[in-house]
Parts: C-alpha cells; structure tokens; sequence
C-alpha cells in the first residue's frame, strides 16, 4: 500500500477538529514511530484552508492558529510509545485539551523490535498497548485512529487463513489477529487504477471501505488526496478498478 494515502488520511484527520465549526477548534495528537511528522504536509493544509472549507468565513479561518492545536509526538521504540500513550496522552486528556489520537504507525515498531520465533510476546506487549488505548477512549470519549499496514497474500487461497473480512484480497492487515480482535472499527484504504479531475487537478482515486464495525454496514466510498487534504469523489466514477483487477 502505498504511504501516500494513509498518511494524508491521518494528517486530515488530526486536523480537521482545529476547524472552528461549533464552536471553538478542538485539539489532536498525532504520534509518529516511522519517519518525523511531515511538518510541510501541514503548513500545506493550512494555507488551503478557505479552498477546502469555503462554507466558512474567510475572517474565522484567518483568526485561527490551526497549528497550535496539534500536539506531535515522535516514539523511536514500544518504551517511548507506551510512555507516551500511558504518561503524557492521559494528561492532556484530563485538561480537556485533545479529543482525538492518531497513530501513524501501529505496525511499524511491533514489526522492528520482534523475531518471527517472539509471537507470545508481542502479543502480550500488543494486548497491553491495545488495553491502554482502550481505556483512555472510555474513560475521556476520545476515539484513537491506529494506520496499519499490510502484507501480500502470496501462497494463494487458504480456506483455513483468517481474511478479517478482506474477502479476495490479495493483502492482509499486519500484526495478525492478535492485533484485528482488539479493533473496534476496521478500515481498507485501497488505491484505484486511473485519475480523477477536479478544477483541472488530478489525483488518484482511492476507495475507503468499511471491513468491520458492529454499528456500520459494509459500505465505501471514493475519495481522493489533494493540495487541500482528502475529498469525496461522486458515485459515478463507477469504471474505477483496483490495481491489477483490469
């Protein structure tokens, strides 16, 4: 999967509680554990704010200091990101001062820091961090936003292989199905083959899919990555095909 798409989804939505819709803007954390949090992505999304939020009035976009509500952290390893999801999250949790955590990315220190022959232990390291996650979210109402990334399927159908719902795909969710039975709501950010126009700027469609949740039915929707962050697409680009279905 290319890192394009779940990495402008998880800028966008970091950002998008700084828009003063109801109210005043309210605060994310964005925690990195791959590469430094793209700092130019973001003065990019806050220079084309009036284009992406044209119902709003210029004068209450201009009045805000978009960048001042999100808090960055970097983990370099687990130590570092359970430090930070038990330690320093929770505080800005009970000042009232973030509602929504992202995580970019959940697979990428589980993945470095274990052997394929150290599973067990993962796994109980995996259920841990899950169980912090957890509880802040009910404890404070705030959801955390976990990107994964994904493995080929390179032996062909296995029927005794669990698919977590990617039904045909020729990719699995990393981190196993230790990690997918402590997700709430499961996601697949798929990119599509073609271009799709929008005041004479292409971009690459992509389909968001609902693979799992108790309270949604299995539905998607087309949406694309521009200079503004990321836009619906209209139903009726219908000739759009995943890579290599063609």
């Amino acid at each position: 999967m290319s890192r394009s798409g779940p990495l402008a989804l998880g800028i966008f939505l970091a950002f998008l509680p700084n828009t003063p819709r109801y109210g005043a803007p309210e605060r994310a954390v964005y925690i990195c554990t791959e590469d430094s949090f793209p700092i130019k992505r973001l003065r990019q999304l806050i220079a084309l704010q009036p284009r992406l939020r044209a119902d709003l009035p210029p004068a209450v976009i201009h009045s805000q200091r978009f960048s001042d509500n999100i808090y960055i952290e970097h983990a370099v390893d687990l130590e570092a990101l359970q430090a930070c999801v038990s330690q320093r999250v929770p505080v800005l949790l009970k000042r009232g001062l973030v509602r929504l955590l992202v995580l970019d990315s959940v697979a990428a220190l589980f993945r470095s820091e274990f052997q394929a022959d150290e599973a067990v232990q993962r796994s109980r390291h995996l259920l841990a961090f899950s169980n912090t996650l957890h509880r802040l979210s009910h404890e404070y109402g705030a959801p955390g936003v976990c990107v994964n990334q994904v493995t080929d399927v390179v032996d062909g159908p296995n029927p005794g292989r669990c698919d977590y719902g990617l039904v045909g795909s020729k990719v699995l969710p990393a981190l196993g199905i230790a990690w997918a039975n402590q997700v709430m709501v499961r996601l697949m950010l798929k990119r599509l083959v073609g271009q799709v126009q929008s005041d004479s700027r292409s971009s690459a469609p992509r389909k968001l899919e609902v693979v799992f949740a108790p309270h949604l039915p299995r539905v998607s929707c087309l949406c694309g990555v521009w200079e503004e962050g990321v836009r619906g697409i209209p139903d009726d680009h219908s000739d759009l095909q995943p890579p290599g279905s063609l």
